[in-house]
């Protein structure tokens, strides 16, 4: 590996470790980390985006640099419209969960212990509440829509710094090493808060929720800007 290319790398990492920290990604995936009850499980959260994001970033990129052309433009700006849907609803979805929590105290062996649970839907047997596996899932599409979204402009950025379709790929590789340590560093921090609070019930309450109306407005705004502003509904009117 000559010394040009690994100092190509070595900003592909760089730039992977900025890519992760911009507004839409940290308030996406702040909704995940915000349902964490414990702080591994947020950087876990981040992790996996990273991971689901350079999946398709790594797809994408490689096709398109295989087939020699480009994302048109109006199929570029749906795919980044789809980002700002995906914030409204992850933005709604994380109010109604915290809006729904309850503590529920009982006596054991004389000792009082207080649960929380969310009261989502109703079980079996009358049992309002049920309780949540951690899944990962939801950060891992995240981390997919997020990657569609910002394919194009890993392709320009790619073909302009490599020579060869291997050299490419070894980048786009670099890059999403790189999104994946600034997510995991960020969704840490992001998530202390959520998981000192969460046997308070009024501060995890209100951090919930306050993460939810943040992606529910910024969402609103992604799509008016890529919509109005720069023009989508006019490509597709």
């Amino acid at each position: 590996m000559d010394a040009t290319l690994l100092s190509v790398l070595v900003l592909g990492l760089v730039l992977g470790i900025k890519h992760a920290i911009e507004p839409d990604h940290v308030i996406a995936v702040s909704t995940i980390a915000s349902q964490s009850k414990k702080l591994w499980q947020a950087s876990l959260a981040g992790v996996f985006w990273g991971i689901g994001h350079t999946v398709t970033l790594f797809i994408v990129g490689v096709i398109v640099i295989l087939m020699k052309g480009e994302i048109p433009e109006k199929w570029a700006m749906s795919l980044e419209f789809l980002v700002g849907i995906m914030l409204v609803y992850l933005g709604i979805k994380t109010m109604i969960s915290f809006k729904n929590i309850h503590i529920h105290t009982h006596k054991h062996d004389g000792d009082e212990h207080k649960h929380v649970h969310s009261h989502t839907s109703s079980g079996e047997h009358g049992h309002p509440h049920k309780h949540k596996r951690t899944t990962y899932l939801g950060s891992t599409l995240i981390g997919l829509v997020h990657g569609l979204a910002g394919s194009g402009a890993m392709v320009l950025l790619t073909m302009s710094t490599v020579k060869s379709i291997g050299e490419a790929a070894i980048y786009i590789i670099v890059f999403g090493t790189g999104t994946v340590i600034g997510m995991l560093f960020f969704t840490t921090i992001i998530g202390i808060p959520f998981v000192l609070s969460k046997k308070r019930r009024s501060i995890s309450g209100s951090l919930g929720i306050i993460t939810g109306v943040i992606s529910t407005i910024f969402g609103v705004y992604y799509m008016y800007n890529i919509g109005v502003n720069e023009g989508l509904f006019h490509l597709w009117i």
